[in-house]
């Protein structure tokens, strides 16, 4: 189903600061320095259910010219999906630990630990994907080329996993021929075992890119979210 394009209200998100955006209740951070994934999911007024967002996506329309594997190994099933104002697409979740070595993310805990992510914060340093929920979209490919639909690195994503909406990034591309990524910081938050060696979920999650979208600096993760529940309440009502 073809709607109104929402690229006017897209414009303004890398303009975005989380001081002069009223935040859902439950989104909001507290002083104290209290990690992503122990927040209360979102209840409050002007939260987006996980229901009507998924009830918004409808049917696939796909728009990649191929289809993805969630594994090496496993056959490709998994399209790219479109609308005008968003691209999606159902997966597993596989637990992104690159970037920044920290407690839970290093060479340790996950053998194929990389020190490297393919965007960078603002201060030039690889992301921290304990902390920074992000997902990852992969590389260009004859299969699908994400930039051509104004997917790119800080552009707005909801994930989606049972009743829980979490609000992250594009902060990473993966295999080419692989779909379904996201980091340490997002499966915390959507409740899914963030254990890089045996966590994530085998099925079940939605990734939404806001296309034309973009967070500035890519780790303001305040930002996103602020940006992510307005994006979000914007494509529910525009039917």
């Amino acid at each position: 189903m073809r709607v109104p394009s929402l690229t006017p209200a897209l414009a303004g998100v890398a303009l975005l600061a989380p001081a002069a955006l009223h935040l859902p209740a439950s989104l909001y951070v507290p002083a104290a320095p209290v990690p992503p994934w122990e927040r209360p999911a979102a209840r409050g007024a002007g939260a987006v259910a996980a229901t009507d967002l998924l009830a918004r996506l409808g049917e696939c329309h796909q728009i990649s010219r191929g289809r993805y594997r969630t594994d090496t190994g496993r056959p490709a099933t998994v399209p790219v999906c479109g609308t005008q104002d968003a691209v999606f697409w159902k997966a597993d979740m596989d637990v992104d630990c690159d970037g920044l070595s920290t407690a839970r993310c290093n060479r340790r805990t996950d053998p194929q630990f990389a020190t490297m992510t393919a965007y960078q914060q603002s201060d030039g340093r690889h992301l921290n994907a304990e902390t920074l929920p992000y997902i990852v979209v992969p590389a260009p490919s004859r299969i699908w080329n994400p930039r051509k639909l104004g997917v790119r690195g800080g552009s707005v994503a909801a994930v989606i996993y049972r009743d829980r909406v979490q609000y992250a990034v594009v902060g990473d591309t993966g295999p080419r021929d692989l779909i379904g990524e996201a980091s340490y910081a997002t499966a915390r938050a959507l409740g899914i075992r963030a254990d890089p060696r045996s966590g994530g979920a085998p099925s079940g999650v939605t990734y939404v890119v806001f296309r034309h979208s973009r967070v500035h600096p890519i780790e303001d993760h305040m930002a996103a979210v602020a940006a992510g529940a307005r994006l979000a309440r914007l494509f529910v009502a525009n039917r």
